[in-house]
């Protein structure tokens, strides 16, 4: 199983996740399939996913510093800073309106029948009124409110959410910038142990991804097991399906002109280099466990500078999530 390529191994994992899932309701029906699958399955695909948020926040705090104080001055922080925020508009924008184009085409709400949705409005009405209560918050705030935001009052309270990653970043790029004003002498301590701990949270990634394929079997057996009503189910596919190719476009029409464009090499190369970060992407939906294995395949297997990549993923697990 070792010689298989990763991505493969993640690709056969979340196939056998779904045709267990599916084997499962078949023979033994929802209730006792859904029991067995959150009782016996499901933890381990958890603890996968808790595995890689764990190292996440500690990635992003020593790569981010490392690659901030390798850059020679910080003109070239602002630069950088600059390209990437101008890159993360524009993909935002496309994807944006990519998605309300399909959405407002296929409208897969309108598939679940009245009833049914009255009853799962009835089910998430605390949770609803939750996000309610915190849109209502949102809108009494004032206009520099999300600036506020930004810069963490508490920095061991921010590390311990992921949730609240930019502000570790806003934290570390202040952090790294102070490291590049103080003498070289005094800053390789710093550095270097910085430096340390960047290879050994990459040396973890690679071992935890190792059960990539076991994690990613239980999540999805999950996933299929506890599926609701075949009404729901129906228009849940077509909108997966409906994301699925608002996804495809994205991937294989318009990253391509922006490789091509900004890289000058063949996409073909960068997808084979990329693609297990994006099947555990597909399989978990979680950005923070999904960065570390980014940071990795985008390092040793494309080429990308450290400096560069340590600065510009974390910032766009954050803000710039186009999917």
């Amino acid at each position: 199983m070792k010689q298989i390529p990763l991505h493969w191994r993640i690709l056969i994992g979340m196939t056998a996740g779904i045709a267990f899932g599916v084997l499962l309701l078949t023979v033994f029906g929802k209730q006792t399939a859904e029991g067995f699958v959150v009782d016996w399955i499901e933890p381990f695909g958890l603890m996968f996913i808790n595995a890689l948020k764990v190292i996440a926040v500690p990635l992003v705090i020593a790569s981010l510093i490392k690659g901030v104080s390798d850059l020679k001055d910080l003109s070239s922080l602002g630069s950088l800073g600059g390209r990437t925020v101008a890159l993360y508009l524009m993909t935002t924008a496309v994807a944006v309106t990519l998605g309300l184009v399909i959405a407002m085409t296929v409208s897969p709400g309108k598939l679940i029948s009245e009833p049914t949705r009255d009853a799962l409005a009835a089910d998430q009405q605390e949770e609803a009124a939750g996000k309610l209560d915190i849109a209502n918050k949102q809108k009494e705030m004032g206009p520099l409110q999300p600036l506020v935001d930004l810069v963490p009052g508490n920095l061991f309270l921010a590390v311990t959410d992921n949730s609240s990653m930019l502000q570790v970043i806003v934290f570390v790029l202040f952090f790294g910038v102070g490291l590049l004003l103080v003498a070289p002498d005094k800053a390789k301590p710093v550095k270097d142990f910085f430096d340390g701990l960047n290879e050994v949270i990459l040396k973890l990634i690679d071992l935890i991804m190792l059960a990539a394929p076991v994690g990613v079997f239980a999540l999805m057996a999950a996933l299929v097991a506890k599926t609701p009503s075949w009404d729901v189910f129906h228009s849940l596919l077509v909108y997966c399906l409906c994301v699925l190719g608002g996804l495809l476009l994205l991937i294989f029409a318009f990253y391509p002109v922006l490789i091509v464009v900004f890289t000058r090499r063949k996409y073909t190369s960068f997808f084979q280099g990329i693609i297990p970060a994006q099947l555990l992407a597909f399989s978990t939906s979680s950005s923070a466990a999904t960065l570390p294995v980014t940071m990795e395949r985008v390092e040793e297997h494309l080429g990308v500078d450290e400096e560069v990549a340590s600065f510009v993923l974390p910032i766009g697990a954050t803000v710039n999530m186009d999917g």
